[in-house]
């Protein structure tokens, strides 16, 4: 298994490596590009750069996860659907940045909510987890396996796709989490979630070879609505599947930066009657530039908090095993 989990990193990295570079020169080809605005705070890079990297991504992971895993069943065909979809609505979404405007937030809401619903019908879901003082499982009502679910989902696809603000931060906090995602399916013998996990971290690490600033390339909502969406599903798939009360809190403390960055934004917003959509320059990453840091700096920071997040999930896992 060592030896597939090795191949399954090396092949997603090389080729989302060796995609990106010709991929750039298309979206040059195509003005696909994020063109900088002085007017627009959370817009800190100074000259147009590539939103193709996307696409790269994609077909790294999935080329990767169905060559390794093997896995045809109906959960790897909506995972397929869910991911075109959320590709397809992440580009209509970056091509309206490329000429200045936003694409509204309901279509979005919308296709994101699909894709959790397609993962749900699947089989792939929250049933319900073990009782600590008992031993025994306690399956919830289908309708709140489906609200949970959907939750997860959709939460994990936004709030990858907020946190896609600095130069190699998004895919440096997706590389962490999905790195402690991996070392929870090992350890609880789940090769697909594995190879899904260490597919992700290889594209992720590839991109990054790119995304690090000063950034030759981006990967737009597209990229990053998918890679919060991989996340999500490689959790339902692996750490919340036979889970303990105490295991809940695995994924939540691998993706913990995000999450608990993203709800503070979301509440803050709720609370000024802003769009949760709505983007501005409230994460943490732009605080932190505020305060002083740098880009290169704030990216550090986070993936340090990042790191010691993850460390503790796995400190969870070992208690629990």
């Amino acid at each position: 298994m060592v030896i597939l989990y090795v191949l399954s990193f090396l092949v997603s990295f090389f080729i989302v490596y060796w995609l990106i570079p010709p991929l750039s020169k298309l979206a040059f080809r195509l003005d696909f590009v994020d063109k900088p605005r002085q007017d627009v705070e959370r817009k800190i890079h100074r000259e147009p750069i590539p939103l193709t990297a996307s696409y790269a991504i994609f077909i790294g992971f999935f080329i990767t996860y169905l060559l390794f895993a093997r896995d045809f069943s109906l959960e790897t065909l909506a995972l397929f659907i869910g991911g075109v979809l959320l590709l397809t609505i992440g580009t209509i979404d970056d091509w309206y940045k490329t000429k200045g405007k936003d694409f509204p937030a309901l279509p979005k809401f919308i296709v994101q909510i699909a894709a959790a619903i397609l993962v749900f019908l699947s089989g792939n879901a929250f049933t319900g987890f073990i009782n600590p003082f008992s031993g025994d499982y306690i399956s919830l009502p289908v309708i709140l396996q489906f609200v949970l679910t959907i939750i997860w989902i959709f939460g994990v696809t936004t709030v990858i796709n907020f946190s896609d603000g600095m130069d190699g931060l998004a895919g440096g906090l997706t590389a962490i989490s999905a790195v402690t995602l991996f070392i929870v399916a090992v350890t609880k013998g789940q090769s697909t979630s594995a190879i899904m996990a260490i597919a992700l971290v290889g594209v992720t690490l590839a991109y990054l070879r790119y995304n690090k600033a000063p950034a030759k390339i981006f990967m737009g909502d597209a990229g990053a609505t998918f890679l919060g969406f991989i996340l999500a599903v490689i959790a339902l798939d692996g750490a919340f599947k036979q889970a303990t009360v105490l295991s809940l809190f695995i994924p939540i403390l691998a993706l913990g930066v995000p999450i608990f960055d993203n709800i503070f934004v979301v509440v803050k917003r709720f609370i000024q009657g802003k769009s949760i959509y709505q983007a501005d320059a409230t994460q943490v990453h732009y605080r932190l530039l505020k305060a002083g840091l740098n880009q290169k700096q704030v990216v550090a920071v986070l993936y340090l908090v990042s790191v010691c997040l993850s460390l503790s999930s796995i400190i969870l896992l070992l208690i629990e095993t």
